[in-house]
C-alpha cells in the first residue's frame, strides 16, 4: 500500500489557498481605498499583492496536478473577497453623507446633532404629502450607527439615505477624531 501523499493532498492545497485568501483580501481592500481617495496606501498594498500572486501563480503551473490544487485556488479567492470585505467594513474609513428627510418637527433632532458637534444643513422642502425638512450631515463611517441611532430616537419614521463622501473641507466635523487605520488622511479633508 503506498504511503499518503500529505503534500499534494494537504500542505500545498493549502499553502495555495492561504496565499490567494491574503492576495485576493488585499485586492479588495486596494480597491477599496482607491474608491475612498486612500491614494498613499493602494499602491502598497498593490504590490504586496501582485507579488503573492505572481509566486503563488508560478507554483501552481508548475506544480498543480490535480483538482484539489484549482479547488483551493478557487476557494482561496473567493475567501479573500469575503475576508477584504469584512475588514473594510471593520475599518470604516471615510466619510458618508447622511441625508434625512422628515416630515415632523426636527428641532429636537438638530439641537442632538449640533450638541454633538455634527455640521448639519437644513434645507425646507416639498414631499408628496406637503411640506419637509431636508437635514444633511456628514459623518465618519465609523460614527455613523450612532447618528442613525439619534435620528430613529427623535423621528423613527423619518426617511434617511446615506452616500460616500470622497472629499470634504472647511465644514463642521464631529469631534471624535477619525484615527482609522493609523490616521491615513484623503486629499482634501481637514480635522
Amino acid at each position: 500500500m503506498p504511503d499518503f501523499d500529505y503534500f499534494n493532498w494537504i500542505i500545498f492545497p493549502l499553502l495555495i489557498f492561504c496565499s490567494r485568501l491574503v492576495d485576493v483580501s488585499l485586492g479588495t481592500m486596494r480597491h477599496i481605498f482607491v474608491a475612498r481617495g486612500f491614494k498613499k496606501f493602494a499602491p502598497l498594498l498593490g504590490f504586496f499583492e501582485v507579488l503573492i500572486w505572481i509566486i503563488v501563480a508560478k507554483q501552481i503551473f508548475n506544480e498543480a496536478n490535480s483538482w484539489q490544487h484549482y479547488v483551493a485556488w478557487a476557494a482561496g479567492f473567493a475567501t479573500g473577497n469575503y475576508i477584504g470585505l469584512i475588514l473594510e467594513e471593520r475599518l470604516a474609513l471615510g466619510l458618508q453623507m447622511l441625508r434625512i428627510i422628515t416630515d415632523q418637527a426636527c428641532e429636537a433632532l438638530v439641537k442632538e446633532l449640533t450638541a454633538g458637534n455634527h455640521g448639519i444643513s437644513i434645507v425646507d422642502g416639498q414631499g408628496s404629502q406637503g411640506p419637509i425638512k431636508i437635514i444633511f450631515t456628514v459623518v465618519a463611517r465609523k460614527n455613523l450607527k450612532q447618528v442613525i441611532a439619534v435620528v430613529l430616537k427623535h423621528n423613527p419614521t423619518a426617511f434617511y439615505s446615506i452616500e460616500d463622501v470622497r472629499n470634504a473641507q472647511s465644514g463642521v466635523f464631529s469631534s471624535t477624531k477619525d484615527h482609522s487605520f493609523f490616521s491615513l488622511r484623503r486629499t482634501g479633508k481637514q480635522q
